[in-house]
């Protein structure tokens, strides 16, 4: 009786020795990262934590020297009336550059994908959604120098010689130097007519990966658009809104160029921005450390809002999952 041959095995070690061995350890690797993590810690982290030593001393600038000043700065800060009314204006700045662009932003995307693309192509809607981002892409100086030739006082400017042909009598508004509720309104218009690209192109993106069948099923069942959209669009976009939502507010608190192109502060300093304050007590005051002072406040308060937004929408997501 002849004994079948029995399969020959490979022995672990020998598998091992085929396998090729890669030299070095892990931390190769990690000196690939050096350069970048000293470049950050040179741009972004040293200044930051030079701003907030410097937020505790007086400071007049150039070869003065520092005074130490304990949490003066800081106490002043919080009863400094134009500290306190450019927060108040931020309030209006998240209102123009998140809530409104947000909102419009989810309305104008649902009808590009939902309405505009099914019934007259991608090719119009890839048109209108690159029409609504085309604010984005021009410089700020550019829309803020267009914006101030249409809001000039007087009967120079293109909104009030419209209004004055509209009306049939002449129109003289300083829009932007006149009154508070006129500057600031004007200033949240251009920032509206920047931000509303952004979440247009965000939230289109977003919806290629929706099923147009999800769509087409829902019409033949009888729902309207706004019924399409809340169950439909929302639910599948809702990681962008996030986003979204997380970047324009960090944008809004950090906003500068447009109040300082359009008012430069004014009228009496009513248009202030905490951003703007902070380079008007840099370049003209005499404590350098009040303004430092300024800035720390806002870096914390945008890390402080940073961690609120990632928390919930880990939050959300863990509830949807």
């Amino acid at each position: 009786m002849t004994s079948t041959p029995q399969r020959m095995r490979t022995r672990p070690s020998d598998e091992a020795a085929r396998i090729p061995q890669r030299g070095g350890s892990k931390l190769g690797y990690w000196l690939y990262l050096i350069p970048g993590a000293l470049l950050v810690g040179l741009v972004i982290f040293y200044p930051i934590v030079r701003n907030v030593r410097l937020s505790f001393f007086h400071w007049r600038g150039g070869r003065a020297e520092e005074s130490f000043a304990g949490l003066e700065n800081w106490i002043a800060l919080f009863g400094d009336q134009e500290f306190l009314q450019s927060f108040k204006n931020i309030i209006l700045v998240i209102i123009a550059m998140v809530i409104v662009p947000t909102l419009l932003g989810l309305i104008i995307a649902a009808l590009l994908f939902d309405v505009v693309g099914r019934r007259f192509g991608a090719r119009l809607s890839s048109f209108l959604r690159a029409t609504y981002y085309l604010p984005q892409i021009l410089p700020i100086a550019v829309a803020g120098v267009m914006f101030s030739w249409i809001l000039k006082p007087n009967s120079d400017g293109v909104l009030n010689q419209f209004l004055t042909a509209l009306t049939g009598s002449e129109v003289e508004i300083n829009w932007l130097g006149g009154q508070y509720s006129t500057a600031m309104a004007s200033v949240m218009v251009l920032m509206i007519w920047i931000q509303i690209g952004y979440p247009v192109v965000i939230f289109m993106a977003a919806l290629q990966r929706v099923d147009p069948q999800l769509y087409e099923a829902a019409e033949l069942d009888g729902a309207n658009w706004f019924q399409r959209f809340r169950a439909i669009t929302l639910p599948m976009i809702q990681p962008e809104v996030f986003v979204v939502a997380l970047t324009t507010t960090i944008a809004a608190l950090k906003v500068f160029a447009p109040v300082f192109i359009l008012t430069g502060g004014g009228p009496s300093k009513s248009t202030y921005v905490p951003s703007f304050y902070a380079y008007q007590e840099f370049i003209r005051g005499t404590d350098k450390g009040y303004a430092a002072t300024i800035a720390s406040a806002i870096t914390i308060l945008v890390v402080v809002v940073a961690i609120i937004f990632i928390r919930v929408q880990n939050r959300a997501e863990r509830k949807d999952a």
